[in-house]
């Protein structure tokens, strides 16, 4: 009986063992910049996503690409240690409309499909208020 219940406890071990991966991991702090309502006057649409390495070997991050022109990313050189931080900056060139961006990160990261990421750039650019300091105020009727 003791044999028996040593082999599964050893089949139950050797089973989780090999399901954990080895290799580099990505974690975000945050997979969504919100930019907020902002103006082109006010902001100069540079974000960061920062990240780290969680698993047990170098992080490479390999690419990283935006579904427009109108968002330049810009990837670490280097790899990332193992618990080691990394970021990706993004430059948004601020034109007046919604904002809704994907950015998409490749890298060796074991722990993603693919060791793709895709993170996301959201908010609003509004016209900042032009004054005339000629036009008339309205105002209301006297009292």
């Amino acid at each position: 009986m003791k044999r028996i219940l040593f082999l599964i406890a050893f089949i139950a071990t050797s089973v989780t063992a090999s399901y954990a991966q080895k290799g580099p991991k990505i974690e975000f702090k945050s997979d969504t910049v919100d930019y907020g309502t902002t103006t082109k006057e006010n902001d100069n649409g540079v974000r960061t996503f920062e990240f780290t390495n969680t698993g047990d070997a170098p992080l490479i991050v390999t690419d990283v690409k935006s579904t427009c022109g109108c968002t330049v990313p810009t990837k670490p050189k280097d790899p990332i240690a193992p618990g080691q931080t990394g970021k990706i900056d993004v430059k948004y060139n601020m034109n007046p409309g919604p904002i809704r961006k994907t950015i998409t990160v490749q890298s060796n990261a074991v722990n993603v499909p693919g060791g793709t990421v895709a993170l996301k750039l959201k908010g609003e650019v509004v016209k900042k208020e032009d004054v005339n300091i000629l036009q008339k105020k309205k105002t209301g009727p006297a009292q």
